[in-house]
């Protein structure tokens, strides 16, 4: 039980600390989380765990974090902010891209124990992070996308813009989510995993992210009303 006790965990300390930066910084906290679990996530997704009967890779709740930065964005700042997290995530990766593989031009010393292991992890990252940004682009602009529409919808047959949070949410992020998992497992894992394999990642990581945008909603209904109160106070 010990990974799913972590998975668990790292779920709500995720989202807890998406909300503490939001309080702290604003606009400006959520912009910071995007760029840290760009980074994080597309190292995580290298290891594979066995957790609740599944095979599954790491990552998924980082990356499903950053849905809740491009919904809260939405929600609070319109969809502009949220295409700029958006962008901001394509740029830490194509930078991060370049700095780590600037690593693997030197030449090691002869003291060093650090080089074969990083040389190891970070061989496989242009590919799984080329991929991790054709697929963000594709499905992050897509949620927001989304996002505006579900607004717009709500909105028009309810009268009322405040309404319906979960449903913009959830309906945005759940839809995201599944392009996501298919162009991403595919795109990364084909001639690594066999398809059965490859299978078995997609359909954790599906369930895993369903559980995640489920588990989100009160976060985004959080951040409006702290955001709200700090608007009432000014």
């Amino acid at each position: 039980m010990q990974n799913e006790i972590l998975l668990i965990l790292t779920l709500f300390l995720t989202y807890f600390t998406v909300v503490i930066l939001f309080r702290l910084f604003q606009e400006q906290g959520l912009y910071l989380w995007t760029v840290v679990a760009t980074i994080s996530a597309n190292i995580e997704v290298l290891i594979m765990v066995n957790a609740f009967g599944m095979e599954m890779t790491l990552g998924n709740i980082l990356f499903a974090s950053t849905f809740l930065i491009t919904d809260i964005l939405s929600e609070l700042y319109g969809k502009k902010s949220a295409q700029t997290a958006v962008y901001l995530g394509i740029a830490t990766s194509v930078v991060f891209i370049f700095i780590s593989q600037s690593w693997m031009l030197y030449i090691p010393n002869e003291n060093d124990f650090a080089s074969p292991a990083i040389r190891t992890v970070f061989s496989n990252t242009p590919r799984l992070m080329i991929v991790g940004i054709v697929v963000y682009v594709i499905v992050q602009l897509f949620d927001v996308w989304a996002y505006h529409k579900w607004w717009t919808f709500t909105k028009a047959k309810f009268g009322d813009s405040k309404r319906f949070l979960w449903l913009r949410n959830n309906g945005s992020t759940m839809i995201s989510q599944l392009l996501n998992t298919i162009l991403f497992t595919w795109g990364a894992f084909l001639g690594t995993y066999d398809t059965s394999t490859m299978i078995s990642i997609a359909a954790a990581s599906y369930i895993i992210f369903l559980v995640t945008s489920i588990a989100d909603t009160p976060f985004v209904y959080l951040a409006r009303y702290l955001h709200q109160k700090n608007f009432a106070a000014e």
